[in-house]
């Protein structure tokens, strides 16, 4: 024996072996445990106490055991003969169930007491149990561990329905792998975007229609109420809106909680998480934590990179060579098969940030960057990650990227090559038949050839050659074309309907109806939109836009609306608000005037004022009352009047035939028809209609959107007035002998004007653009023309008419519908 082991033995014998025991035996634990033995082999004496009665495996692996695409042996990642080799005593399916921290020592559920002189708590995450009648039932599993797969692939040997609850990684990955086990698979989600805590709704969307096209069911905004049984086992999902999915079995995967029971009943510090400092100890010095049972800086990660980094400072930490932990910056790959999907750090576009964004609808990739101070801080990449590791490290190293920005976008490859100098010589490079719009086959030499031929600016090179004039992914190169051929004489098109977008409003609406395009995240992708959710410009604008298209199939996006349309009330300079009530071509009743005087009182509201347009405005409402406020007058009949919205405002009357010694017509009759037809209606701009009950014109016709004055041979049609600040007569559009025809042509011209005006644009200007003999034609040429356009504008009112805010009373509701009855078929034949 050499003098080297005696100096060996004789330190062992004065500093024998620590005890330590580690709390869990799976990917953290056993990780935590390889650290300490690389750095000191021999420092430790390592029990480890596992729940599950198994080795340690890769727990992040589970979905491709699911899918069938693995096996248990596959995902191991410390066998036995680990264990062995490095001393290490393994007791598994005995959980802790205490910890004695003044005697240092554990206790097992069999009764096992395992003292310590350091120990690790490594318990993970518990499942997310949503508080609902049923979560009990036999059925309703969780996915979280080797046994929740077993008992999925028992249900998937007997086929049915699925039932995923949770539209996060792992409840996709649980979807996918029961959809390939042949089961029908249904997602339900509550939030309504999925992955959202990794996605924004962009690359959300494409996720949802990749999910569709594969046969998933996908439910977004998406309450569970309960989950239904038979015989003691689950048979449906109910949702809040009543809706009942048939479940064979229910996957729960709606979130996951730091499993923190076990210390917290240790007296040791808790929040949402076990609270550890950068070395990883928690507030008993004897006591470490790791993995996804720790909060350290406030922060609990649910993610496998961020463990690693945790293991190397606590295992620095227990062998006297610390290396603190600093917190992670996270990413997430999608592990569902041909999908590629890439997400890190922060993408929610905060002040001073900027967002760059690409999109290539054809290949289905949305790439996105958020920057701030010229560093990467967020990234979203769909359908093209190859590039997603060399973001992640610019953005975990916080490398400035301003001299890269140009090509940034496009990748590594492209920001480190030659074209970075100047965005314009990639471009110029390109041989003459080198095709640019692959859509219309069009090459640079057409294009350049159609620009020296006159060709000054976008709209006219597409115009003449169509380059351009479909998707619209090419732009950005017939523009590059356009400073290349011309310098500085390249001519400003028309107006682009906002920043994000280089198509105009009136482009954007033909598309809309040419490509079928019916979600607003679809738009964006489709037209190759510059910015990942739009702005507040085009948002409201494309709303808009869909739910004329598409009445009956669009769901109306309330967050795209502005704050008024929102709330169904007008904001006041102090923060308060304002409340009309409709008044049907300005008649009120007892039951209505007590309703609002009830109002009035009960709401403390400080003023109220008879409007211009003969309704009553309720001021000084606070927000948070609204809702109650529109309760209350519901309960009386009435309903919203729109003084605040891009909709029909009012009807104003004069009292016509009925009282006025000069009245030709019931012109208050016949106002309280028109507005009980054109209510609720979304237009591009507010909408104010009037009927007069003589020339005399008491009620302002001349000065409306759409005006009607009665004369003793029927009723004069007037079109585009405005009474604001410009002052715009209206002009005469045609004289009709019926009410029926005045109220069909009313429905046609506001139905004409809605389907071709731009967002906010109002009818005076759009009259004045269109030109007075256009719209005559599309409305009077045709014999047919009125009865068409008649005939969507009620069918779209089916569907607008049904706002919550401003249901309908019950009996106008059925009348309305047993119309539609006669109507809808005709409309659908319409829109084909």
């Amino acid at each position: 024996m050499n003098a080297q082991t005696r100096i060996d033995i004789n330190v062992a014998e004065r500093h024998p072996r620590q005890k330590l025991v580690v709390v869990g035996n799976g990917m953290a634990g056993c990780r935590a445990v390889e650290e300490i033995l690389a750095r000191d082999a021999g420092r430790y004496s390592v029990t480890i106490l596992g729940a599950e009665p198994r080795v340690n495996y890769n727990r992040i692996m589970l979905s491709p055991v699911l899918a069938g695409e693995k096996t248990f042996e596959d995902i191991v990642i410390n066998d036995t003969a680990w264990y062995a080799d490095n001393g290490i005593a393994l007791v598994t399916g005995d959980p802790v169930v205490a910890i004695d921290r003044a005697g240092k020592r554990v206790t097992t559920r069999s009764g096992h007491l395992q003292p310590y002189d350091k120990l690790i708590l490594a318990t993970g995450s518990d499942p997310f149990i949503i508080p609902v009648p049923g979560n009990d039932l036999a059925g309703v599993v969780t996915f979280r561990d080797l046994d929740d797969v077993d008992r999925m692939l028992k249900a998937a040997e007997r086929g049915g329905d699925a039932v995923v609850i949770g539209g996060g990684l792992l409840g996709l990955e649980a979807a996918h792998g029961l959809a390939l086990r042949g089961m029908t698979v249904t997602v339900v989600h509550l939030m309504p975007t999925l992955m959202e805590r990794q996605l924004d709704e962009a690359a959300g969307w494409l996720l949802r229609q990749e999910l569709e096209r594969r046969g998933h069911t996908i439910l977004t905004g998406a309450n569970t109420r309960a989950i239904l049984g038979s015989d003691g086992h689950v048979a449906a999902v109910e949702l809040e809106d009543g809706r009942r999915i048939p479940a064979d079995i229910v996957v729960m995967a709606a979130g996951i909680r730091p499993s923190i029971a076990l210390a917290r009943n240790a007296g040791i510090t808790c929040e949402r998480g076990i609270v550890v400092d950068d070395n990883m100890v928690t507030s008993d010095p004897s006591v470490l934590a790791v993995g996804e049972c720790v909060q350290h800086r406030g922060l609990c990660y649910g993610l496998v990179a961020p463990l690693w980094d945790m293991c190397r400072a606590l295992a620095g930490y227990l062998t006297d060579s610390p290396a603190p932990y600093q917190g992670s910056v996270t990413s997430t790959k999608l592990k569902v098969s041909g999908i590629d999907l890439f997400s890190a750090g922060d993408f929610a576009s905060g002040e001073g940030c900027e967002d760059i964004v690409m999109r290539d609808a054809a290949r289905g990739v949305y790439k996105r960057l958020v920057l701030k101070d010229d560093r990467i801080i967020g990234t979203v990449l769909y359908g093209d990650t190859a590039d997603g590791n060399w973001y992640f490290e610019l953005l975990r190293k916080g490398e400035d990227v301003a001299a890269l920005r140009a090509g940034l976008i496009f990748g590594q490859a492209f920001a480190n090559g030659s074209a970075l100098a100047d965005p314009n010589a990639a471009v110029a490079a390109l041989s003459d038949d080198a095709e640019i719009c692959g859509c219309n086959g069009v090459s640079k030499g057409q294009v350049v050839g159609c620009i020296n031929s006159g060709a000054h600016s976008l709209d006219a090179v597409r115009a003449g050659c169509k380059a351009s004039a479909s998707c619209g992914s090419c732009t950005p190169l017939v523009e590059s074309l356009l400073a290349l051929t011309l310098g500085g004489a390249v001519e400003s098109g028309p107006k682009t309907l906002c920043k994000c977008t280089s198509f105009t409003h009136d482009d954007v609406r033909r598309l809309i109806m040419e490509r079928q395009l019916k979600h607003l995240p679809q738009v964006m992708q489709e037209l190759h939109w510059s910015t990942p959710d739009g702005c507040s410009t085009c948002r409201p604008a494309l709303n808009y836009y869909l739910l004329c298209a598409w009445p009956g199939e669009y769901v109306d996006d309330q967050a795209s609306r502005f704050v008024n349309e929102r709330l169904h009330a007008n904001i006041q300079k102090d923060g308060t608000y304002s409340v009309v009530p409709r008044m049907w071509g300005g008649i009120t009743n007892p039951r209505e005037l007590r309703a609002i005087a009830d109002v009035v009182e009960k709401y403390n509201a400080p003023m109220v004022k008879v409007t211009g347009g003969q309704r009553i405005d309720i001021f000084g409402i606070r927000k948070e009352d609204l809702p109650a406020v529109w309760a209350d007058l519901n309960a009386a009949g009435m309903v919203s009047g729109h003084a605040y919205g891009k909709a029909l405002r009012t009807v104003k009357t004069c009292v016509g035939s009925d009282w006025c010694r000069f009245g030709t017509q019931d012109s208050t009759g016949l106002g309280v028809k028109i507005e009980k037809m054109t209510w609720g209606s979304w237009m591009p701009h507010k909408f104010k209609i009037a009927v007069s009950g003589c020339p005399r014109n008491c009620a302002e016709a001349t000065i409306k959107d759409f005006g009607v004055v009665c004369v003793d041979s029927g009723y004069e049609l007037h079109i585009g007035g405005n009474g604001g600040i410009k002052v715009r007569v209206t002009d005469l559009l045609c004289k009709v002998a019926t009410e029926k025809e005045a109220l069909d042509m009313c429905a046609a011209f506001i139905q004409l004007y809605r389907e071709d005006a731009h967002y906010l644009e109002r009818t005076a200007p759009w009259v004045a653009r269109r030109g007075l003999d256009w719209v005559k034609a599309q409305l009077l040429d045709d014999p047919d023309a009125v009865t068409r356009l008649a005939r969507r504008f009620r069918y779209s009112q089916s569907f607008s008419q049904n706002d919550p805010w401003a249901a309908r009373v019950a009996g106008e509701r059925r009348d309305l519908h047993a119309h539609l009855a006669e109507v809808r078929p005709m409309q659908l034949e319409d829109a084909q």
